[in-house]
């Protein structure tokens, strides 16, 4: 025994300068355990009431499913009700479709047959007209071939210098004379300090004039294109832009300072370009210049752009001619406002008069019926009359046998009395009985 305590006493390391025993090693150990042991049961407890609980839940989902499935059922059957009724009412609105859809099936089929005869009638016409359009597309292609001459005509135009700035000036003119009425433009005036620009528009409200060139350069232009096309290198292309550029940069200065005039003309100018490629080229390529020229105060535009610039100056000259003529309109509104008036008037008093007759005609109507009605009464009276008076008498009967006279003479009296009342009574009806 002293062995054993003496084995429990034996030191197995040291910890913060105690000597730590295989006793209290193995005590330490046991504790460890026993603290695992409890751990594990309070584990196995709550495990098993939370299974306790889980197979309560279940249960009570289980129940309510039941219920629920039962109430499925019942509304199941209820529901195999209705849809059996709906197939019923579905079958005879099936059957009624069927029939409507036969019908229209049927005027379908007429008019298809009808619109088919119209839409050959109409074919052979079209061919007709395709023939005669074919004609015309041959005539057109001569005057193409023709227009092809002339383009070779226009080409050798463009060669030449002053051609080429007519052919500018014609075209600018030609867009001008088409978009503004006679009077609002001028072609080559004079202005106060002796210049003479290609055109000008006379802006409405009193407004300075537009001033619109149409002299651009294109002999540069052309020059440049010439050294891209022909490839003689990038240094001669670089001289023929340059050159390019330093003649349209000349040539927005000398727009700026010839027809920009105050109180004469339009602080900003127009730059005429003939062509939609050469434009786009500038504005892709010459970007600078598109610059200087805004700073220079001169618009660079196109025949479109000029197009859509006169289209705008023509919507402002009729909005100032129709303020000129407001009060026109407006005394012409106002007639037209007093015409209405009137009608309105007599519309009521027609309207009145409508009334009027539709009361005269319920009265008339109400009156015919009183008529008929006397009438058929009076017809029925004189039938009742008549059946009396032709029952033939008895010729057996005893000129006195009173009691066969008093039998038979009430068969008649009660009835001629009834009909009397009744005449009386529907006749003068709410006046009381006359007998």
């Amino acid at each position: 025994m002293q062995t054993g305590a003496a084995l429990f006493s034996t030191p197995l390391f040291e910890f913060n300068g105690q000597m730590v025993t295989l006793g209290q090693t193995l005590l330490a150990a046991l504790a460890v355990l026993v603290l695992v042991a409890i751990w594990v049961a309070l584990s196995l407890t709550r495990a098993s009431r939370k299974r306790a609980r889980a197979e309560a839940d279940s249960s009570a989902r289980a129940e309510q499913a039941e219920a629920r499935l039962a109430e499925i059922l019942k509304a199941q059957s209820e529901m195999q009700g209705r849809m059996g009724a709906m197939a019923d009412l579905f079958g005879a609105r099936q059957a009624e479709l069927n029939q409507s859809i036969g019908q229209r099936i049927d005027g379908m089929t007429q008019r298809l047959g009808s619109s088919i005869t119209e839409q050959t009638k109409s074919t052979h016409e079209n061919l007709s007209k395709l023939q005669e359009r074919l004609a015309v597309i041959d005539t057109a292609q001569n005057n193409i071939q023709s227009l092809a001459r002339d383009v070779v005509g226009l080409q050798a135009i463009l060669s030449n210098k002053q051609t080429r700035g007519a052919f500018g000036q014609s075209r600018m003119e030609t867009i001008i004379q088409d978009g503004l009425p006679f009077g609002a433009f001028s072609f080559q005036p004079t202005l106060s300090n002796g210049m003479r620009p290609d055109c000008t528009i006379a802006m409405p409200n009193g407004a300075p004039d537009l001033v619109i060139d149409a002299k651009f350069p294109l002999e540069a232009w052309n020059a440049m294109r010439a050294a891209e096309t022909k490839g003689s290198g990038e240094q001669a292309a670089q001289s023929a832009q340059q050159r390019f550029r330093r003649d349209i940069e000349v040539h927005i200065r000398d727009i700026s300072d010839k027809y920009l005039i105050g109180g004469e003309t339009q602080d900003t100018a127009f730059l005429f370009v003939p062509s939609e490629s050469i434009f786009a080229e500038i504005h892709e390529n010459f970007e600078a210049i598109v610059h200087k020229a805004q700073r220079a105060r001169v618009v660079i535009v196109s025949p479109s752009l000029l197009m859509l610039s006169i289209q705008v100056i023509q919507a402002l000259l009729k909005d100032a001619r129709m303020r000129e003529q407001a009060h026109l309109i407006q005394g012409e509104v106002l007639r037209l406002m007093e015409d209405l008036s009137r009608l309105d008037d007599r519309t009521r008093k027609l309207q009145a008069h409508f009334s009027m007759a539709q009361k005269d005609v319920d009265l008339i109507l109400t009156s015919s019926d009183k008529l008929t009605k006397r009438g058929a009464k009076i017809e029925a009276l004189e039938f009742a009359q008549l059946a009396d008076d032709a029952k033939p008498a008895d010729p057996a009967q005893a000129p006195g046998d009173d009691a066969s006279t008093s039998q038979q003479s009430p068969k008649f009296e009660p009835r001629s009395t009834t009909l009397k009342l009744r005449v009386v009574d529907e006749d003068d009806q709410g006046q009381g009985s006359l007998v």
